[in-house]
């Protein structure tokens, strides 16, 4: 096969979720419809926090970190595909391929971290409630989150970095809709094993680790929770986690789904399909979750659209 270089320009086409014109219209919708979702149901959770001093405690900061974190991965896969579908034009070129690529992991990755940073926070929380202001300073808040970011942003450059090395051939199809790393790996011609070694450390660390914190804080916390002599606390301690919870299930529930998926099946369009759940159907539904899950956030938000609609009047 014709190796192309690198030096030319290369352009990609996504064939996204399906190849039958009469859904295509379907898609467009459904797909926009999610994305007004996700922005306005985010941005609605930012509002609150910020607008609520009552909010102003490491939970909710990190919670609104999570929410900018949850627009912006919609932000790098969505609009991009309701452009192609309504154009028409299924093509991608080999920068635009290589920046959506590495945005999407900086962002999955980065939500993958804070997931684990607001495991910490509760589990410092309840099972230690005296030296929760003392151990959850400011300052480390702060200091979490850009720790977050910077290892997030290491990892998707150096995976970024990867790609822009390799040779792909004249067959540039990816059975996707948005450019995903593990579909463009497929594309190279030459060998790609030590690649494929580099991406299982890759995982394994930035996945394992993270996930690993997450279950050793919620050992740690329904420990605590069961050694409470009051049924009162037990169930305000239970509320704190409950939406988190929610969250952390969706997100890991989705991305194993879809890594089972990917090892039972052979179609590259159901593959496609199934990994809706994990870029796009998380981040619709977490505001869904600590609105409906948080009494707190509950009492904020219905504070923020009350006056919103007596400013209107």
């Amino acid at each position: 096969m014709e190796i192309i270089n690198q030096t030319t320009v290369l352009d990609f086409l996504l064939l996204g979720l399906t190849d039958d014109p009469k859904l295509q219209s379907f898609i467009l919708v459904l797909f926009l419809s999610i994305y007004l979702v996700t922005v306005l149901g985010n941005l609605l959770i930012i509002l609150a926090v910020i607008s609520d001093s009552h909010l102003h405690t490491p939970m909710y900061f990190f919670l609104s970190i999570l929410s900018f974190n949850d627009i912006y991965v919609s932000s790098t896969t969505i609009p991009n595909m309701l452009v192609n579908i309504h154009t028409q034009d299924q093509s991608i070129t080999y920068a635009g391929c290589l920046a959506q690529v590495c945005f999407v992991m900086i962002f999955i990755l980065l939500e993958n971290f804070l997931l684990a940073v607001m495991a910490y926070d509760r589990y410092v929380a309840i099972c230690h409630p005296l030296w929760y202001t003392v151990i959850m300073h400011p300052h480390l808040c702060v200091l979490l989150v850009w720790g977050s970011v910077f290892i997030s942003t290491a990892d998707a450059l150096l995976h970024s970095l990867m790609v822009l090395r390799l040779p792909f051939c004249t067959h540039l199809h990816i059975p996707h809709f948005f450019c995903e790393f593990a579909q463009i790996t497929k594309l190279p011609c030459s060998e790609t094993f030590m690649d494929n070694i580099l991406i299982m450390v890759s995982v394994s660390v930035c996945g394992g680790v993270p996930l690993s914190g997450i279950i050793s804080s919620y050992i740690h916390i329904v420990s605590s929770i069961l050694r409470m002599s009051s049924s009162r606390g037990k169930h305000k301690a239970f509320s704190t986690c409950c939406a988190h919870l929610c969250v952390v299930s969706l997100f890991y529930g989705t991305g194993i789904g879809v890594y089972i998926s990917s090892a039972v099946t052979n179609s590259p369009q159901k593959m496609a399909v199934a990994s809706v759940m994990y870029v796009v159907v998380p981040q619709m539904l977490n505001p869904f979750i600590y609105s409906l899950r948080n009494q707190d956030m509950k009492v904020a938000v219905k504070n923020l659209a009350s006056r919103r609609i007596a400013s209107l009047w």
